[in-house]
C-alpha cells in the first residue's frame, strides 16, 4: 500500500516547485455540504486546518480528479479489496471525500486521524516531499491544499464522518 500510494503521489502531484510554509491551526467550523446524507452521515466532528503550503499554481479541478482516479484504480489493482473509497465532488472537485468499505473502519474520530496519519507517511516519502526538506514537517492535509482541496470528510459510511475545512 505505502508503495502505490507513494507512487501516485508522485504521478498526480507532479514537478511542484516550491513549497512555502505557513503556521498550522487548529480549531471548530462547521461547514455546510449537499454531500452529507447521500456519500456519508452528517458530521459529528469538524475541524479547521491551516495548511503550511499553498496551492500549487497548476492545480486545478482536471488535477484533483487524476489524483483520487489514480489512488483508486492503483487500490483496484492490489489482490485484496479496497478498505476505502476516496473520491473528488464538488463543482471545482475542491471536496475530498473518504468513506471506509468495512464495517470495522473509521468509526470514530480516532480512526480517522490514523487513516490520515497513514496517509502522511505514505507523503512524506514521495519526492514532492522529500526534496523540499520539509517531509518531517508536512500532512497529508498538507499535500491536499497543494491540489487545491478545500474540505476533506472521512466517514465510515454508516454512522460517522470528521470534516476538516482546509485553509
Amino acid at each position: 500500500m505505502r508503495a502505490t500510494v507513494r507512487a501516485i503521489l508522485v504521478t498526480a502531484i507532479g514537478a511542484a516547485g516550491a513549497v512555502a510554509l505557513s503556521p498550522a491551526t487548529r480549531s471548530d467550523e462547521v461547514p455546510t455540504s449537499r454531500h452529507a446524507g447521500y456519500y456519508y452521515p452528517s458530521p459529528s466532528s469538524t475541524e479547521t486546518y491551516v495548511a503550511r503550503t499553498r496551492i500549487l499554481a497548476d492545480s486545478d479541478r482536471q488535477r484533483r480528479i487524476g489524483f483520487v482516479t489514480l489512488l483508486t484504480n492503483q487500490m483496484l489493482q492490489n489482490p485484496y479489496p479496497p478498505q476505502f473509497a476516496m473520491f473528488a465532488k464538488g463543482e471545482h472537485a475542491e471536496k475530498l471525500i473518504i468513506v471506509g468499505l468495512h464495517d470495522q473502519g473509521f468509526s470514530s474520530i480516532y480512526r480517522a486521524r490514523a487513516l490520515l496519519a497513514m496517509l502522511t507517511a505514505a507523503a512524506r516519502v514521495s519526492p514532492l516531499f522529500r526534496e523540499t526538506s520539509l517531509a518531517d514537517v508536512l500532512t497529508f492535509l498538507d499535500l491536499v491544499k497543494l491540489l487545491g482541496f478545500e474540505l476533506v470528510t472521512v466517514s465510515d459510511g454508516r454512522e460517522f464522518a470528521h470534516q476538516i475545512v482546509i485553509e
